[in-house]
C-alpha cells in the first residue's frame, strides 16, 4: 500500500500524480499553524515521502482513518483524513499515531512504522490528498 520512490521520475512511471503523499513537515518548531497548513507552504513530491496510489486509498482509509485522527486542515479545523486536502499532525500526534500503528499492526504497517520513527526529526507530518 505504501510506496517509496528513489526519485520523482520513478514515481511518475509507476502512477503519475494519482497519489496521497505522507510528507514530513520541515518547518521550524513554533511556525504558526496557519502557515503550516497554507497551500503556499506545501512542496509536494518529496523524495523522502511515502506515497499511496489512488488504487489503494480505500484500503488506506479503511485501516488507518481511525489512527490518523484530528488532522489540522487548511481551514484550521480538525477532523478525519481528508483524502483531497491538507492534513497536518503535530509531533505529539505523530507519537500517538506511531504507538497506535505499533499496537494495532494494520496492513503494511512496517514501512509506515519506520517512516514515522524518522518523523521525530521534524515538526510533524502531513497527509497531502490527491
Amino acid at each position: 500500500m505504501f510506496h517509496v520512490f528513489n526519485n520523482q521520475n520513478e514515481r511518475r512511471e509507476y502512477g503519475g500524480s494519482a497519489f496521497i503523499e505522507l510528507q514530513y513537515c520541515k518547518m521550524k518548531t513554533g511556525t504558526p499553524e496557519k502557515t503550516i497548513v497554507s497551500v503556499d507552504s506545501i512542496n509536494h513530491w518529496q523524495d523522502d515521502s511515502l506515497y499511496i496510489h489512488m488504487d489503494d486509498i480505500d484500503d488506506f482509509l479503511k485501516y488507518y482513518s481511525g489512527i490518523f485522527e484530528n488532522g489540522l486542515y487548511n481551514n484550521l479545523k480538525r477532523g478525519k483524513i481528508d483524502p483531497f486536502g491538507i492534513n497536518y499532525y503535530t509531533p505529539e500526534q505523530v507519537l500517538e499515531i506511531l504507538s497506535a500503528v505499533e499496537a494495532e499492526k494494520p496492513v503494511d504497517h512496517a514501512l509506515l512504522t519506520d517512516w514515522l520513527k524518522k518523523a521525530s526529526l521534524y515538526n510533524g507530518v502531513y497527509i497531502l490528498g490527491i
